[in-house]
Protein backbone atom coordinates (compact mmCIF):
# COMPACT_ATOMS: atom_id res chain seq x y z
CA UNK A 1 0.00 0.00 0.00
CA UNK A 2 1.52 3.22 -1.01
CA UNK A 3 2.71 5.75 1.20
CA UNK A 4 1.47 8.27 -0.58
CA UNK A 5 -2.08 7.19 0.67
CA UNK A 6 -1.73 8.64 3.96
CA UNK A 7 -0.46 12.27 2.73
CA UNK A 8 -2.31 15.47 3.05
CA UNK A 9 -1.33 18.97 2.73
CA UNK A 10 -2.32 21.08 6.20
CA UNK A 11 -1.76 25.01 6.06
CA UNK A 12 1.08 26.08 8.77
CA UNK A 13 -1.59 28.18 10.46
CA UNK A 14 -3.12 25.72 11.40
CA UNK A 15 -0.49 23.64 13.73
CA UNK A 16 -1.75 24.88 16.74
CA UNK A 17 1.56 26.16 18.54
CA UNK A 18 -0.12 26.56 21.91
CA UNK A 19 -3.26 24.61 23.58
CA UNK A 20 -6.43 26.41 24.16
CA UNK A 21 -7.23 28.48 26.96
CA UNK A 22 -8.92 26.03 28.57
CA UNK A 23 -8.24 21.93 28.46
CA UNK A 24 -12.26 21.33 27.49
CA UNK A 25 -12.67 24.45 24.90
CA UNK A 26 -10.67 22.46 22.56
CA UNK A 27 -12.56 21.60 19.34
CA UNK A 28 -14.41 18.29 18.65
CA UNK A 29 -15.31 16.54 16.03
CA UNK A 30 -17.64 13.57 15.97
CA UNK A 31 -18.27 10.80 13.42
CA UNK A 32 -20.47 8.41 14.27
CA UNK A 33 -19.62 5.18 12.12
CA UNK A 34 -23.03 3.26 11.90
CA UNK A 35 -24.81 6.47 10.78
CA UNK A 36 -21.67 8.10 8.66
CA UNK A 37 -23.02 11.31 10.59
CA UNK A 38 -20.34 14.36 11.37
CA UNK A 39 -21.19 16.67 13.75
CA UNK A 40 -19.08 19.63 15.24
CA UNK A 41 -18.49 20.61 19.53
CA UNK A 42 -16.21 21.40 21.96
CA UNK A 43 -14.45 18.67 24.12
CA UNK A 44 -16.62 19.61 27.10
CA UNK A 45 -19.79 18.18 25.38
CA UNK A 46 -17.92 15.18 24.57
CA UNK A 47 -21.38 13.11 26.72
CA UNK A 48 -23.96 14.52 24.59
CA UNK A 49 -22.61 11.83 21.87
CA UNK A 50 -22.38 9.32 24.47
CA UNK A 51 -24.72 6.65 24.78
CA UNK A 52 -24.45 5.24 28.80
CA UNK A 53 -22.28 3.56 30.66
CA UNK A 54 -19.00 4.22 28.91
CA UNK A 55 -15.99 2.91 29.54
CA UNK A 56 -13.14 5.07 28.69
CA UNK A 57 -9.47 3.53 28.61
CA UNK A 58 -6.48 5.90 29.27
CA UNK A 59 -2.87 6.30 29.26
CA UNK A 60 -2.00 7.55 32.36
CA UNK A 61 2.01 7.75 32.18
CA UNK A 62 3.73 11.01 32.76
CA UNK A 63 5.88 13.32 30.12
CA UNK A 64 9.37 13.80 32.35
CA UNK A 65 10.64 17.37 31.37
CA UNK A 66 13.33 15.62 29.39
CA UNK A 67 15.34 18.35 27.43
CA UNK A 68 18.63 19.50 29.22
CA UNK A 69 21.03 22.24 28.03
CA UNK A 70 24.51 22.50 28.87
CA UNK A 71 27.65 22.90 27.02
CA UNK A 72 30.69 21.75 25.85
CA UNK A 73 34.53 22.84 26.72
CA UNK A 74 34.85 24.82 24.00
CA UNK A 75 32.12 26.63 25.28
CA UNK A 76 29.59 25.33 22.58
CA UNK A 77 26.34 24.43 23.33
CA UNK A 78 24.67 21.58 23.93
CA UNK A 79 20.73 20.45 24.07
CA UNK A 80 20.20 16.94 25.38
CA UNK A 81 17.09 15.01 25.18
CA UNK A 82 16.79 11.68 27.65
CA UNK A 83 14.60 8.99 26.13
CA UNK A 84 15.40 6.14 28.33
CA UNK A 85 17.76 4.75 30.91
CA UNK A 86 20.40 2.45 29.45
CA UNK A 87 21.81 0.66 32.66
CA UNK A 88 20.93 2.79 35.73
CA UNK A 89 19.41 5.80 36.83
CA UNK A 90 21.98 8.00 36.03
CA UNK A 91 22.90 6.59 32.20
CA UNK A 92 20.45 6.96 29.90
CA UNK A 93 20.20 7.04 26.29
CA UNK A 94 19.78 10.38 24.12
CA UNK A 95 19.30 12.88 21.58
CA UNK A 96 22.45 15.22 21.20
CA UNK A 97 22.61 18.60 19.11
CA UNK A 98 25.53 18.81 18.04
CA UNK A 99 25.91 14.75 18.17
CA UNK A 100 29.41 14.47 16.43
CA UNK A 101 30.60 17.20 17.82
CA UNK A 102 29.77 16.68 21.58
CA UNK A 103 30.89 12.82 20.55
CA UNK A 104 34.59 14.02 20.32
CA UNK A 105 34.32 16.29 22.93
CA UNK A 106 33.68 13.39 25.31
CA UNK A 107 31.35 15.17 27.14
CA UNK A 108 28.36 18.23 28.04
CA UNK A 109 28.11 20.12 31.53
CA UNK A 110 26.79 22.33 33.26
CA UNK A 111 28.80 23.82 35.83
CA UNK A 112 25.96 23.62 38.50
CA UNK A 113 24.73 21.11 38.33
CA UNK A 114 26.48 18.19 36.38
CA UNK A 115 28.89 16.64 34.32
CA UNK A 116 27.98 14.23 31.56
CA UNK A 117 30.05 11.94 29.92
CA UNK A 118 29.21 10.63 26.48
CA UNK A 119 30.22 6.76 25.97
CA UNK A 120 28.54 5.66 22.89
CA UNK A 121 26.41 6.28 20.14
CA UNK A 122 24.23 3.64 18.49
CA UNK A 123 23.25 3.27 14.70
CA UNK A 124 19.65 5.08 15.58
CA UNK A 125 21.82 8.13 16.29
CA UNK A 126 21.41 7.62 19.98
CA UNK A 127 23.94 8.61 22.26
CA UNK A 128 24.36 6.48 25.57
CA UNK A 129 25.60 9.21 28.27
CA UNK A 130 26.60 8.52 31.77
CA UNK A 131 25.54 11.37 34.23
CA UNK A 132 27.45 11.93 37.51
CA UNK A 133 25.44 14.82 39.33
CA UNK A 134 26.55 17.32 42.31
CA UNK A 135 23.35 17.81 43.95
CA UNK A 136 20.50 15.58 42.42
CA UNK A 137 19.81 11.84 43.33
CA UNK A 138 19.31 10.25 39.92
CA UNK A 139 18.52 12.25 36.62
CA UNK A 140 14.38 11.86 36.92
CA UNK A 141 15.45 14.70 39.83
CA UNK A 142 17.85 16.24 37.57
CA UNK A 143 15.07 16.61 34.66
CA UNK A 144 12.47 17.61 37.22
CA UNK A 145 14.75 20.66 38.51
CA UNK A 146 16.23 21.72 35.48
CA UNK A 147 14.55 20.49 32.49
CA UNK A 148 11.98 21.31 30.04
CA UNK A 149 9.18 19.56 28.54
CA UNK A 150 10.04 17.29 25.24
CA UNK A 151 7.76 19.29 22.61
CA UNK A 152 7.41 17.98 19.63
CA UNK A 153 9.61 19.94 16.24
CA UNK A 154 6.80 21.59 14.99
CA UNK A 155 5.41 23.71 18.16
CA UNK A 156 8.10 26.35 18.27
CA UNK A 157 9.72 27.67 21.52
CA UNK A 158 12.71 29.81 22.25
CA UNK A 159 15.52 28.37 24.54
CA UNK A 160 13.97 30.63 27.33
CA UNK A 161 10.44 31.28 26.12
CA UNK A 162 7.72 32.39 28.34
CA UNK A 163 5.56 29.43 27.69
CA UNK A 164 7.88 27.12 29.89
CA UNK A 165 5.52 27.50 32.56
CA UNK A 166 2.38 26.83 30.12
CA UNK A 167 4.00 24.07 28.70
CA UNK A 168 5.21 22.14 31.82
CA UNK A 169 1.40 21.96 33.22
CA UNK A 170 -0.57 21.84 29.26
CA UNK A 171 1.59 18.98 27.91
CA UNK A 172 0.65 16.96 30.75
CA UNK A 173 -2.51 15.31 31.48
CA UNK A 174 -4.26 15.51 34.54
CA UNK A 175 -4.47 12.15 35.49
CA UNK A 176 -0.81 11.27 35.40
CA UNK A 177 0.73 9.27 37.44
CA UNK A 178 4.12 11.31 38.29
CA UNK A 179 5.77 7.86 39.38
CA UNK A 180 5.69 6.73 36.03
CA UNK A 181 7.48 9.57 34.12
CA UNK A 182 8.63 7.32 30.89
CA UNK A 183 6.76 9.56 28.03
CA UNK A 184 9.07 10.95 25.80
CA UNK A 185 5.65 12.45 24.35
CA UNK A 186 2.24 13.17 25.96
CA UNK A 187 -0.60 10.83 24.98
CA UNK A 188 -2.17 14.01 23.80
CA UNK A 189 -6.03 13.04 23.37
CA UNK A 190 -5.98 12.97 27.26
CA UNK A 191 -4.85 16.61 27.34
CA UNK A 192 -8.48 18.30 26.48
CA UNK A 193 -9.76 16.28 29.67
CA UNK A 194 -10.28 18.16 33.17
CA UNK A 195 -10.67 17.20 36.57
CA UNK A 196 -14.46 18.61 36.41
CA UNK A 197 -15.14 17.17 33.29
CA UNK A 198 -14.30 13.75 34.10
CA UNK A 199 -16.40 13.79 37.06
CA UNK A 200 -18.91 15.35 35.32
CA UNK A 201 -18.81 12.22 33.19
CA UNK A 202 -18.58 9.84 35.82
CA UNK A 203 -21.58 11.23 37.61
CA UNK A 204 -23.88 10.18 34.36
CA UNK A 205 -22.36 7.04 35.08
CA UNK A 206 -19.19 6.58 33.19
CA UNK A 207 -16.28 5.02 34.05
CA UNK A 208 -12.47 5.45 34.25
CA UNK A 209 -10.11 2.94 33.76
CA UNK A 210 -6.20 3.25 33.57
CA UNK A 211 -3.09 1.57 31.59
CA UNK A 212 0.24 2.73 30.79
CA UNK A 213 2.06 2.83 27.69
CA UNK A 214 5.53 4.53 27.86
CA UNK A 215 5.46 6.61 24.79
CA UNK A 216 8.37 6.71 22.72
CA UNK A 217 10.36 9.61 20.57
CA UNK A 218 9.05 7.17 17.64
CA UNK A 219 5.86 8.71 17.52
CA UNK A 220 7.33 11.05 15.88
CA UNK A 221 8.29 9.63 12.93
CA UNK A 222 7.44 9.72 9.67
CA UNK A 223 7.39 6.29 7.54
CA UNK A 224 10.09 6.62 5.37
CA UNK A 225 9.65 3.86 3.26
CA UNK A 226 7.42 3.65 0.20
CA UNK A 227 5.23 0.60 0.95
CA UNK A 228 3.48 1.05 4.45
CA UNK A 229 3.64 -2.66 5.07
CA UNK A 230 7.39 -2.33 5.20
CA UNK A 231 7.55 -0.04 7.88
CA UNK A 232 9.12 -1.24 11.21
CA UNK A 233 7.62 1.00 14.01
CA UNK A 234 9.48 1.70 17.32
CA UNK A 235 8.79 -0.50 20.45
CA UNK A 236 7.29 0.56 23.72
CA UNK A 237 6.78 -1.08 26.72
CA UNK A 238 3.52 -1.22 28.40
CA UNK A 239 1.34 -2.53 31.80
CA UNK A 240 -2.57 -2.91 32.11
CA UNK A 241 -4.14 -3.39 35.79
CA UNK A 242 -6.09 -6.30 36.55
CA UNK A 243 -9.16 -4.42 36.97
CA UNK A 244 -8.77 -2.90 34.11
CA UNK A 245 -8.34 -6.37 31.92
CA UNK A 246 -11.40 -6.86 33.73
CA UNK A 247 -13.35 -3.61 31.96
CA UNK A 248 -12.24 -4.82 28.53
CA UNK A 249 -14.14 -8.09 28.52
CA UNK A 250 -15.45 -8.54 25.31
CA UNK A 251 -18.63 -9.72 26.49
CA UNK A 252 -19.41 -6.51 28.22
CA UNK A 253 -22.06 -4.73 26.97
CA UNK A 254 -20.65 -1.48 27.78
CA UNK A 255 -18.90 1.00 25.23
CA UNK A 256 -15.15 0.56 25.42
CA UNK A 257 -13.73 3.92 24.47
CA UNK A 258 -9.80 4.22 24.55
CA UNK A 259 -8.56 7.88 24.76
CA UNK A 260 -6.00 8.18 22.27
CA UNK A 261 -3.90 5.80 19.66
CA UNK A 262 -1.53 5.06 22.91
CA UNK A 263 -4.23 2.97 24.46
CA UNK A 264 -5.45 1.80 21.53
CA UNK A 265 -1.95 0.25 20.86
CA UNK A 266 -1.64 -0.87 24.29
CA UNK A 267 -5.17 -2.78 24.28
CA UNK A 268 -4.86 -4.04 20.88
CA UNK A 269 -1.34 -5.73 22.19
CA UNK A 270 -2.77 -7.00 24.78
CA UNK A 271 -5.05 -8.74 22.92
CA UNK A 272 -3.24 -10.08 20.03
CA UNK A 273 -0.20 -11.56 23.08
CA UNK A 274 -2.82 -12.94 25.64
CA UNK A 275 -4.03 -14.79 22.00
CA UNK A 276 -0.31 -16.00 21.33
CA UNK A 277 -0.19 -17.58 25.34
CA UNK A 278 -3.41 -19.05 24.27
CA UNK A 279 -5.29 -17.23 27.13
CA UNK A 280 -8.19 -14.66 26.97
CA UNK A 281 -8.96 -11.58 28.56
CA UNK A 282 -11.64 -13.27 30.75
CA UNK A 283 -8.78 -15.80 31.97
CA UNK A 284 -6.10 -13.53 32.87
CA UNK A 285 -5.93 -13.73 36.72
CA UNK A 286 -2.75 -11.71 37.13
CA UNK A 287 -2.53 -8.67 38.93
CA UNK A 288 -1.52 -7.12 35.99
CA UNK A 289 0.15 -7.68 32.76
CA UNK A 290 3.17 -6.33 31.74
CA UNK A 291 5.41 -6.72 27.70
CA UNK A 292 6.35 -4.65 25.29
CA UNK A 293 4.70 -4.20 21.67
CA UNK A 294 5.86 -3.30 18.30
CA UNK A 295 1.84 -3.30 16.80
CA UNK A 296 2.15 -1.71 14.20
CA UNK A 297 -1.57 -1.09 13.12
CA UNK A 298 -2.59 0.07 9.51
CA UNK A 299 -5.43 -1.19 7.10
CA UNK A 300 -7.50 -3.48 7.04
CA UNK A 301 -7.32 -4.32 10.74
CA UNK A 302 -9.74 -5.78 13.02
CA UNK A 303 -9.84 -4.36 16.34
CA UNK A 304 -11.11 -6.87 19.49
CA UNK A 305 -10.75 -4.29 22.32
CA UNK A 306 -11.57 -1.31 21.08
CA UNK A 307 -15.27 0.21 20.17
CA UNK A 308 -14.74 4.20 20.08
CA UNK A 309 -11.78 6.08 20.30
CA UNK A 310 -10.93 9.95 20.75
CA UNK A 311 -7.78 11.31 18.71
CA UNK A 312 -6.07 14.42 17.74
CA UNK A 313 -5.43 15.31 14.08
CA UNK A 314 -2.00 13.60 13.12
CA UNK A 315 1.11 14.20 11.11
CA UNK A 316 1.07 13.03 7.46
CA UNK A 317 3.02 10.06 6.38
CA UNK A 318 2.51 8.57 10.29
CA UNK A 319 1.75 5.16 11.58
CA UNK A 320 -0.45 7.30 13.98
CA UNK A 321 -2.15 8.32 10.89
CA UNK A 322 -2.18 4.54 9.70
CA UNK A 323 -4.30 3.32 12.56
CA UNK A 324 -6.64 6.55 12.31
CA UNK A 325 -7.33 5.23 8.98
CA UNK A 326 -7.75 1.27 10.04
CA UNK A 327 -10.17 2.54 12.74
CA UNK A 328 -12.50 4.25 10.59
CA UNK A 329 -13.17 0.87 8.67
CA UNK A 330 -12.36 -1.68 10.35
CA UNK A 331 -10.94 -4.96 8.15
CA UNK A 332 -11.21 -2.82 5.20
CA UNK A 333 -9.24 0.12 3.37
CA UNK A 334 -11.94 2.25 3.22
CA UNK A 335 -10.54 4.09 6.10
CA UNK A 336 -8.38 5.64 4.13
CA UNK A 337 -10.60 7.90 1.59
CA UNK A 338 -12.64 8.46 4.98
CA UNK A 339 -9.38 9.80 6.59
CA UNK A 340 -8.97 12.32 3.80
CA UNK A 341 -12.82 13.20 4.01
CA UNK A 342 -12.53 14.26 7.49
CA UNK A 343 -9.27 15.52 7.45
CA UNK A 344 -10.40 17.83 4.50
CA UNK A 345 -13.55 18.69 6.49
CA UNK A 346 -11.54 19.73 9.47
CA UNK A 347 -8.97 21.88 7.27
CA UNK A 348 -11.69 23.62 5.77
CA UNK A 349 -13.37 24.46 9.25
CA UNK A 350 -10.16 25.62 10.42
CA UNK A 351 -9.64 23.07 13.36
CA UNK A 352 -6.22 22.90 14.75
CA UNK A 353 -3.66 19.97 14.03
CA UNK A 354 -1.45 17.53 16.17
CA UNK A 355 -0.20 17.86 19.92
CA UNK A 356 -2.04 21.21 20.99
CA UNK A 357 -4.28 20.85 18.42
CA UNK A 358 -8.53 19.70 18.84
CA UNK A 359 -9.64 16.36 19.02
CA UNK A 360 -11.68 14.00 16.74
CA UNK A 361 -14.31 11.22 18.86
CA UNK A 362 -15.06 8.05 16.59
CA UNK A 363 -17.87 6.32 17.25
Amino acid sequence: MDLSLFDYTLPKSLIAQEPSEKRSDARLLVFDRKNETISHAQFKDIGEFLPQNVQFFRNQVSVLKARLFGKRKTGGSVECLLLNPAEDSNTWWCLIKPGKKTLNAGYFFDEDHYEAEVLESNIHGEYKVRFTLFHEKNVYDLANKLGKMPLPPYIQRDKEDIRDTLDSERYQTVYADSNKPFAAAAPTAGLHFTNELIESLRADGHDFFDLSLNVGIGTFQPIQVDAIENHKIHRESFEIHRDTIKALDPKSSKLRVAVGTTSVRAIESLYAQLSELSGSIEQFSKEHYSASTDLYIYPPAKFHGVDAMITNFHLPRSSLLCLVSAFLAPDSINGIALLKKLYNLAIKNKYKFYSYGDAMLIL
